[in-house]
């Protein structure tokens, strides 16, 4: 694999459809704790109702439209509503009043990233060939990457010049998400279903049954995985404890994704070269090592190996979890496989936070990362252990 040209034009556009409405979503996500503090008076308990049951919303989503767009033997359509649910509540944002509007927009926002994001996968793997789908996800995950730490910087830019005017910037915000929406709209072309295939129920028994043994491997390992990485709210705190000052805080969160974005799309191509249960590995090590540079950290050398660490992690892995998921499971089972991976890592997300939670407050921040890295060595022992065995 060398070359664009080896990547369908349709996953360039799916890849810059993602940038654009992560533009479109970080401008708004990194301010909207303060403004609802701050303009709208809201609670840090309200603020974390809000957001936990988008977040909740958003994993339930995935499942659904995954399932649907399998049904349907469709996906562009799904993937259409998902990003224009997403744009059109931005406008909300800067209209809102009270904290029930800012409710409502983030339940529909998180309801439309549900949506789109099982589909949108499963698009992805279906227009690209086998061989090539490691660098076709390491590259949408690197263009989506470049937008979550373009947000926060276009975000803060905007804060400066306009002196704080919270509305103003969710105004601008929305442009991009309209952008991303008519991009689909007129740049991907779904591949036609196959002539005389009638669509299948994809929850029947028969149907799961065909998720085979090597499917439920990659959701395992990657349960596990998702256990040693925890929320990265821990490596903001982190910074912050080693005497970081606030207003630089945030910068830790743009360069762990400038790392994420300039290795996704490396990583993926050479995981179209090489064995990618041996790739995943090697990340796993990777996650491993960053867990213990954050819990060693003393200085800011220690700190800043943890970040690009993560972001190497991030980098080699998501894209390619996304490949394997596509390798193993049925082409026209792939929406649900998609929507039910992300159920399970994202529900496991939020376990593994507590738990990071949990151990940060009773023990302190040395021994939330030792755990990340326990855990992350029970991974690497799982994936031994598969590959050993053959699925």
């Amino acid at each position: 694999m060398t070359s664009k040209a080896c990547i369908p034009r349709g996953v360039w556009v799916l890849g810059i459809v993602s940038l654009l409405m992560d533009v479109s979503s970080e401008m708004i996500h990194s301010l909207l704790p303060l403004f609802l503090a701050g303009a709208l008076g809201v609670s840090v308990l309200a603020i974390g109702v809000i957001e936990g049951i988008a977040e909740a919303t958003a994993m339930i989503s995935k499942v659904f439209s995954g399932t649907l767009s399998d049904y349907l033997g469709r996906r562009k359509g799904l993937a259409v509503v998902g990003y224009a649910l997403g744009a059109f509540t931005k406008p909300v944002f800067a209209m809102a009043q009270s904290a029930g509007w800012v409710f409502a927009a983030r339940f529909v926002d998180r309801i439309g990233k549900g949506i789109r994001g099982a589909p949108r996968d499963a698009l992805v793997a279906d227009i690209t060939p086998a061989n090539g789908r490691g660098a076709a996800f390491g590259l949408r995950q690197s263009l989506d990457t470049v937008g979550a730490f373009l947000g926060p910087l276009v975000a803060t830019g905007l804060m400066v010049l306009w002196a704080g005017d919270f509305r103003a910037v969710f105004w601008v915000a929305a442009i991009p998400g309209f952008l991303a929406v008519a991009l689909l709209v007129v740049g991907v072309k779904e591949p036609a279903r196959e002539p005389g295939k009638s669509p299948a129920s994809p929850i029947s028994r028969r149907s799961l049954a065909r998720l085979g043994t090597a499917y439920w491997s990659v959701v395992w390992i990657g349960t596990i995985l998702t256990l040693a990485r925890f929320s990265e709210a821990f490596l903001v705190l982190r910074a912050a404890g080693l005497g970081v000052p606030v207003a630089w805080v945030p910068m830790v969160m743009v360069a762990m994704n400038i790392v994420y974005a300039a290795t996704a799309y490396p990583a993926g191509k050479l995981a179209d070269t090489l064995r990618r249960d041996r790739l995943l590995m090697f990340g796993l090590a990777v996650l491993l090592a960053a867990d213990v540079a954050f819990a060693l950290s003393s200085d800011w050398f220690m700190l800043g190996l943890g970040i690009v660490l993560w972001g190497v992690h991030m980098g080699m892995t998501q894209g390619l979890l996304a490949a394997m998921i596509a390798d193993t499971a049925p082409a026209d089972l792939r929406g649900s496989a998609c929507g039910f991976f992300n159920l399970v890592t994202g529900i496991t997300t939020l376990f593994a936070s507590v738990i990071a939670g949990i151990l940060w407050v009773s023990f302190g921040p040395v021994a939330t990362f030792a755990c990340g890295a326990v855990f992350c060595g029970f991974a690497i022992l799982a994936l031994m252990w598969t590959v050993s065995r053959g699925t």
